[in-house]
This record gives structure tokens, C-alpha cells and sequence, in this order.
């Protein structure tokens, strides 16, 4: 569901879809995901609204995609053999999405 968020980073409100909730001592804040600006960002709990009309039926400017059968790789360096091997990884590093990021730029 789509909920509408002040961001502190635009200073403006936005729409968001939520990833989960952290409590600090004195408030909550949210994990959510801005579908107009495709970025993640915390807002607090008293920064968040319900949409109305047709605020809801705006097509959002900015999709989570994936790169369709493409798997992270690394580079495993092996110190004792002294060899270097390209195999997967668990997850993209920041050097891999800071390439992908220019390369869409």
C-alpha cells in the first residue's frame, strides 16, 4: 500500500511504500521506499499520511527493477596459492552498483 511521506532529503512530501519499522527511545521510524525518487529513506512516524483522490491514480516515476538471470560475481584471492579467481558472490558490491548506476546515467 502507498503512503505518503515528508522527506527531510527533497523537503517535500512524496509517496512511499514501507520496508519496515525501527523503535528508537522516543519515536518510530520507518524504512520506506520512495517510488518517485527510486531511493530508500527513513521517515519518522508523525511525517506519514494516508493518500486521497487522486494523488492515489498518479503513475509514480521511478520502478524497482532487476536485471533479469544476471548473479553478482567476485573476485576470491587465494594468498596461500597466490591465485585470484572470479566466482559468485551473495550480494552486488558497492563498486558493482556505483558502475550499473553510471553506466544508466
Amino acid at each position: 500500500q502507498i503512503y505518503v511521506v515528508f522527506s527531510e532529503e527533497f523537503k517535500c512530501w512524496c509517496r512511499a511504500v514501507f520496508q519496515s519499522v525501527q523503535c528508537h527511545a522516543v519515536h518510530y521510524q520507518l524504512r520506506c521506499f520512495l517510488v518517485d525518487y527510486a531511493k530508500y529513506s527513513l521517515v519518522e512516524s508523525d511525517n506519514i499520511r494516508v493518500p486521497v483522490g487522486v494523488f492515489t491514480r498518479l503513475p509514480y516515476r521511478a520502478k524497482k527493477c532487476s536485471l533479469y538471470c544476471t548473479k553478482p560475481v567476485t573476485l576470491h584471492l587465494d594468498f596461500c596459492e597466490n591465485t585470484a579467481k572470479i566466482g559468485p558472490a551473495k550480494r552486488w558490491d558497492t563498486a558493482a552498483i556505483l558502475h550499473f548506476q553510471n553506466l544508466l546515467k
